[in-house]
C-alpha cells in the first residue's frame, strides 16, 4: 500500500508564499515521475508541476512556471513545491501524484498518475 501524504498548505495574503511537502510513504517504488495537480470548486483538476526521477527534468504549467519550483528528495520519496507570488487564482486544494512508469496519458493528464494525496487547500486571499 502506497501511501502520498501532503503538508503545507494553508492562508496566505496575495503575493506571499507556500511551500508544499509530499511524502511518500508505505511500499514504496523508483517513481518515474511526480506531480503536483490542484482543483478549484466546480473546476477540473489540472496539472500544476512534475518531476522526473530520472534526471533532473521538471515541467511546469504556464500558470506557475514563473512562480513556482518543483524539487525532490529521492532519497526521502518526497517531492516539495515552492510557490511564490501567490495570486487569489491559485487557490484550490492541492494534490500530490506519482506515476510508476510511463504512460499512454501525457504528463499533464491526471490519468497518467497510478497514485494520489488526499490533497491540501491552499487559500490565498487578496
Amino acid at each position: 500500500q502506497v501511501q502520498l501524504v501532503e503538508s503545507g498548505g494553508g492562508l496566505v495574503q496575495a503575493g506571499g508564499s507556500l511551500r508544499l511537502s509530499c511524502a511518500a510513504s508505505g511500499r514504496t517504488f523508483s517513481w518515474y515521475r511526480m506531480a503536483w495537480f490542484r482543483q478549484a470548486p466546480g473546476q477540473e483538476r489540472e496539472f500544476v508541476a512534475g518531476v522526473w526521477w530520472g534526471g533532473s527534468r521538471t515541467s511546469y504549467a504556464d500558470s506557475m512556471k514563473d512562480r513556482s519550483t518543483i524539487s525532490r528528495d529521492s532519497a526521502e520519496n518526497t517531492v516539495y513545491l515552492q510557490m511564490n507570488t501567490l495570486k487569489p487564482e491559485d487557490t484550490a486544494v492541492y494534490y500530490c501524484a506519482a506515476a510508476r512508469s510511463v504512460s499512454q496519458y501525457s504528463y499533464t493528464n491526471a490519468r497518467a498518475y497510478d497514485y494520489w494525496g488526499q490533497g491540501t487547500q491552499v487559500t490565498v486571499s487578496s
